[in-house]
């Protein structure tokens, strides 16, 4: 995947981002029984899969790469938003040290797991799961928001500028 194709990842990011402005607070870290539970937590964890995978597996930038859950409860739609800036930071990284080679094995641990047996994957693997993982959250975000009777904007690929 080139810097292009990850641009429509960023776009239909800050569509969903920008939408959230207008979101009642409450509305935004209200309990809705969808996997991470608020917009706002899966938000966050849609963010902490990137800095997982991309940037702890691969980068090594840190063993401690998840929002621990008792952190959720204070964290501001501008700190998503600047979780989000550091996730393409690491996906820019991540790009320029292994563009030419995204299909070479990285064989280790995982680094916030204690006692994690080896994992042998490609950069280019985690690079999709952390998309395809993105998309699922995108939905189920989409979904809730219908629920509490919003009409969400289109977040698609298919909806970006080239």
């Amino acid at each position: 995947m080139l810097q292009h194709e990850y641009g429509w990842v960023r776009q239909t990011r800050r569509t969903l981002l920008d939408f959230c402005w207008k979101l009642d607070p409450n509305h935004f870290t209200n309990k809705n029984g969808f996997g991470w539970q608020s917009v706002r937590d899966t938000l966050v964890h849609i963010a902490d899969c990137y800095v997982a995978w991309l940037g702890s597996f691969v980068l090594l930038k840190t063993k401690k790469p998840l929002t621990p859950r008792e952190e959720l409860h204070n964290l501001s739609l501008e700190q998503i938003i600047a979780r989000f800036e550091q996730v393409d930071s690491i996906v820019n990284e991540l790009l320029e040290i292994h563009g030419n080679n995204l299909n070479v094995l990285i064989e280790r641990e995982i680094p916030w797991r204690e006692g994690s047996e080896l994992l042998s994957i490609t950069p280019r693997k985690l690079l999709i799961h952390t998309i395809t993982h993105e998309f699922h959250h995108k939905g189920q975000i989409v979904a809730m928001l219908r629920q509490m009777g919003y009409e969400p904007p289109y977040t698609d690929v298919l909806g970006t500028e080239d």
